[in-house]
């Protein structure tokens, strides 16, 4: 079920690809101006001039006689995290020179997340200060001083919340949220729980659905089922049952089943009952979770009545990774038939299997004794250029020439050496004495073949041939072959 929250007030600050590194507070460096090769001249020598720790920058910038625009500015600070002051005098430069002081919104929102990135806090305060005084404050500032404030140790961006009215910010579930975020991403769970209480005595603010999905997204990206069913219960004290927040239903589900207690399994799908019956659903994160989970307990039956669920009724269109679980699910099982139904169904859907699925497929029917499944998987994949493993390549050759389907075992054979698929050397061996005894001459052209190649036969499988060559009076051949190599032999010493 597709997930159609509007995107958070938090995701425009989050923009830029030094606001994204702020996801992860223990990112060791700022994304620069080297990690795009394709920038415009003007843009890579501002940017060179920042990062050149210039004593005097705006001495610096005036010397490179260059005009920038607006969409400039932007383009450089986003590209010069790393150097702060040197940012912020650029800032101030290009307002003086060339912009009459009419910086966009987004530049001033870049410069308030450099400072706060580089835990300039008290500049950064100054700068949405003067970005009030101007009317130009909004919501994604404050994502940003959030985001900032929550990834630096002993900070409070809660402080920063309740501060909002002082800059003329409301303190409204929007901004909640925005925090609530902050807090999560910086695996500040307890914080982010903490904040809702406060927010609704400081401010009457009350939490939403999204803010109960934030948390439980939170609570899912810690792996704390225990705190998970907390939030649920505040969730359905609070807000109630609702169908249209699946992504808080997706992350509490999704906790609960990957989680390691031995209950995980059945409490997920207690809980999906119960959400059931309120009309209510999670959605394809949890479903995909859910299907390992039955896979790990070996549970057929749930795991079926859970894809008919999902995709017969909610009408989820499976991926190759649940399909895949799926397979592994019925294989390992022993219901090798089953496992071509699902490998169908994935073609019916647009979702074509890889190099993976089939060596699993392929696995599967070869244990299970499907063996006209077995070859026409072999030849549908290699159709499409995935070539079997190196465990499949043994079994399907030696599985072929048991049953004394020489046409598929040569066609295994051929698929190998022509690009290489291990083990030649064990199955060229194998492959020249199953066949000598029934297709004789077709084994010693191969075993010509095989010698031309540099592949090496063991002496062995050269004695076995001599055996059913002295048999029809033809050694002569035996004895060409052993010539050829010797010779080859030699030329590996």
């Amino acid at each position: 079920m597709p997930d159609h929250r509007p995107k958070r007030p938090s995701d425009a600050a989050a923009a830029s690809p030094a606001a994204k590194r702020a996801r992860d507070p223990s990112a060791p460096s700022f994304p620069t101006y080297k990690d795009a090769p394709d920038l415009p001249p003007k843009i890579r020598l501002l940017c060179e001039i920042l990062a050149s720790n210039a004593a005097d920058v705006e001495a610096a910038l005036d010397d490179a006689d260059v005009r920038v625009t607006t969409a400039d500015v932007e383009q450089v600070l986003r590209f010069s995290y790393a150097h702060a002051r040197a940012s912020v005098a650029f800032f101030r430069w290009a307002g003086h020179r060339h912009l009459g002081h009419e910086h966009s919104p987004y530049a001033w929102n870049l410069v308030v997340d450099i400072l706060g990135k580089n835990r300039l806090f008290d500049p950064m305060w100054d700068t949405v200060a003067s970005m009030r005084s101007q009317g130009l404050l909004s919501l994604a500032t404050f994502a940003s001083v959030f985001s900032s404030l929550a990834a630096a140790p002993g900070s409070s961006p809660l402080k920063a919340f309740v501060d909002m009215p002082r800059y003329g910010m409301d303190r409204d579930t929007p901004a909640l949220n925005s925090l609530l975020s902050a807090l999560c991403r910086a695996n500040r769970l307890d914080d982010a729980r903490a904040v809702i209480p406060v927010a609704r005595a400081e401010a009457g603010t009350r939490p939403d659905a999204d803010s109960y999905a934030i948390l439980l997204e939170g609570c899912e990206a810690a792996a704390d089922p225990r705190v998970a069913r907390e939030v649920f219960d505040e969730m359905v004290r609070s807000i109630g049952f609702d169908p249209g927040n699946v992504p808080a239903y997706d992350s509490f589900l999704t906790t609960l089943v990957s989680s390691d207690s031995p209950n995980a399994l059945p409490e997920a799908m207690e809980y999906l009952a119960l959400l059931r019956r309120r009309g209510c659903s999670p959605g394809e994160r949890f479903f995909r979770a859910a299907l390992v989970a039955h896979l790990k307990a070996r549970e057929l039956h749930g795991a079926m009545a859970l894809w008919n669920d999902f995709v017969g009724r909610l009408g989820i269109v499976p991926d190759m990774e649940m399909y895949n679980t799926m397979i592994m699910l019925q294989g390992s099982l022993g219901h090798s038939a089953e496992v071509i139904v699902y490998l169908d169904d994935m073609a019916f859907n647009g979702v074509f299997p890889d190099t993976g699925t089939y060596n699993v497929v392929l696995q599967f029917l070869l244990k299970g004794k499907k063996y006209r499944e077995a070859a026409a998987v072999f030849s549908e994949m290699v159709k499409n250029e995935c070539w079997p493993n190196e465990e499949n390549c043994s079994r399907a050759l030696c599985t072929f020439l048991d049953t004394r389907n020489w046409d598929m075992g040569m066609k295994v054979w051929k698929c190998m050496v022509e690009n290489g698929l291990p083990p030649l050397e064990e199955c060229a061996n194998m492959l020249v004495s199953k066949m000598k005894d029934v297709r004789l001459p077709e084994a010693c052209k191969l075993a010509e073949d095989m010698i031309d190649l540099g592949i090496k036969l063991n002496s062995a499988t050269l004695t076995k041939l001599k055996q059913s060559l002295q048999r029809i009076k033809k050694v002569e051949i035996h004895d060409h072959l052993l010539r050829k190599w010797k010779a080859s032999m030699m030329k590996d010493k």
